[in-house]
């Protein structure tokens, strides 16, 4: 872990503030019906250091399934989180991050549910929601 770096992050209003270790920085987006519900448009983290997450503020969290929460400002309601309860894993939401911490997008989750009024362009690895679903049953995290 070498090559990790810290980046520190804020909500809209900056009463959450955030800071993460990243050593492999990507982006990956998600276009799943809940992410787009949550955000109004796709959900797009950052790779982090699993478990070196600090967050100080008023964050709350949102059940939004049997195995998934949700994170946002109590203050201003940014989105922060997507959260693997069984895990304890949370992805951070890029926009946190200046610049989404220079990060380049690798993956994209759901890209069939990619509604058809936009489209990430780039050559990334783009799963269907079958392959996605499949690929966290089987564990293999998401990383490209």
């Amino acid at each position: 872990m070498s090559d990790a770096r810290t980046v520190h992050g804020r909500c809209l209003c900056g009463a959450v503030t955030v800071s993460v270790q990243v050593d492999n920085p990507i982006l990956r987006a998600c276009h799943c019906d809940m992410c787009r519900r949550h955000t109004s448009g796709m959900f797009i983290s950052l790779a982090t250091v699993p478990g070196t997450g600090a967050v100080t503020g008023p964050a709350q969290s949102f059940r939004s399934s049997d195995w998934a929460e949700r994170g946002f400002c109590g203050t201003c309601g940014s989105t922060l989180w997507y959260g693997a309860i069984q895990e304890g894993a949370r992805n951070f939401a890029a926009g946190l991050f200046e610049n989404a911490a220079d990060a380049p997008l690798k993956l994209e989750f759901f890209a069939d549910k990619c509604p058809q009024g936009y489209a990430l362009a780039g050559a990334h690895r783009k799963m269907t929601g079958e392959e996605a679903i499949a690929m966290f049953a089987g564990g293999s995290g998401g990383d490209a």
